[in-house]
């Protein structure tokens, strides 16, 4: 049965150099051992729950102690469950234990974010993080034990904490982003990073298909054409301005602000914006603010038209509508309302990036798509 898959992490959190590749894991993968995150992304065996979560893996401390996370453009902090944290969320997640790593220093301080289904809390450490081969040490981190907030999304899915990747400006406790560190300790050779994101509704898939993550540069294979780059509007979220969002050539909206965000798994906007959508595309109310179409009426409904500067980035209805075997079919938009100064705003995740490779330019205050390689 499909479950509430619209994590809303994104919204509200009031060596040598290298170009690094990390897989992205799909839920669920099983966690192969001897790991290795310069390996092909194609030697990765994926598992795929609905087009849901992204994750992939990463190690804190000397030795690394491993931990998978969603690599989340919505928020700028890193945190992982902590040793004592004894709530039914944590029980099956990897728990990092101070004592074990030769390079922690404590900290202490409180720490509490929130995110679009609720708060998370814990405490402040630090320690080297390490994703793919880049070390980056002098992290502060937390340790939560209390991930309540996440709900269902945390509980039954196969990450066990975030590592976010907006800007520093919305870092709780003015914490420096983990990408951040890599630039200042010059780890990296481009200031950028791009993510692939594999989709399950492309078949036939190769067993050994997955997404990526590529830190410090890009990967044409991954895309066809030219990357069209748009500015940023903010240096909070990875905030941009879209020049038209329509249902086939019904202009849906008159907000026009938008943000992408790998830790959303489907798109969302203004509530009273999506409710209009939703009765457009002939959906119902579902659960927990999503809706659900007829799973017959797919090939019927119109397509979803995103404009970005000049450009119109289209989105078939297949694409936007998540089929869970033909028995439920989730719409893929789910209304928020993000009060001033943060929002209104739309929310582009996992629905809109699966379909358009997506450079996240720090150096250039930008981003770019692309058109996703066959």
């Amino acid at each position: 049965m499909l479950k509430s898959f619209a994590l809303g992490l994104a919204c509200l959190a009031v060596g040598a150099n290298a170009v690094m590749r990390i897989p992205i894991n799909r839920e669920a993968p099983r966690v192969r051992k001897g790991w290795n995150a310069t390996a092909s992304p194609d030697k990765v065996p994926i598992k795929n729950l609905e087009n849901a979560q992204y994750y992939g893996e990463i190690q804190i401390g000397t030795p690394g102690q491993p931990f998978t996370v969603v690599f989340d453009t919505g928020s700028s902090n890193l945190w992982v469950p902590a040793s004592n944290c004894t709530q039914k969320g944590c029980r099956t997640k990897h728990k990092f234990t101070a004592a074990k790593s030769s390079t922690y220093k404590a900290d202490g301080r409180i720490f509490y974010i929130r995110y679009g289904s609720g708060p998370v809390s814990g405490f402040l450490s630090n320690d080297q993080v390490q994703v793919g081969d880049l070390e980056v040490t002098d992290i502060a981190f937390a340790e939560i034990t209390d991930p309540s907030g996440l709900g269902a999304a945390f509980s039954v899915g196969k990450f066990d904490g975030i590592l976010g990747m907006a800007w520093d400006s919305i870092s709780v406790d003015n914490l420096e982003t983990v990408f951040g560190k890599m630039i200042d300790q010059k780890l990296v050779d481009q200031q950028l990073f791009a993510f692939y994101l594999s989709s399950e509704a492309d078949p036939p898939l190769p067993p050994l298909h997955a997404g990526e993550l590529i830190i410090g540069g890009i990967d044409s294979s991954h895309y066809t054409g030219e990357i069209t780059y748009e500015p940023l509007t903010s240096e909070t979220y990875w905030e941009i301005t879209m020049t038209g969002l329509a249902l086939g050539d019904k202009s849906i909206t008159t907000n026009y602000r938008a943000v992408l965000d790998t830790g959303t798994s489907i798109l969302a906007g203004p509530k009273a914006d999506v409710a209009a959508v939703a009765k457009l595309v002939g959906a119902k109310p579902f659960l927990n603010g999503e809706y659900t179409v007829p799973c017959k009426s797919i090939p019927t409904l119109p397509t979803l038209n995103v404009k970005i500067g000049a450009k119109t980035y289209p989105i078939a209805p297949k694409d936007y509508i998540i089929n869970d075997e033909n028995e439920i079919c989730l719409f893929g938009m789910t209304g928020i309302d993000i009060p001033p100064p943060n929002g209104p705003l739309w929310i582009l995740g996992d629905v809109f990036i699966r379909q358009y490779y997506t450079v996240f330019d720090w150096g250039n205050k930008r981003l770019g798509f692309a058109t996703m390689a066959p």
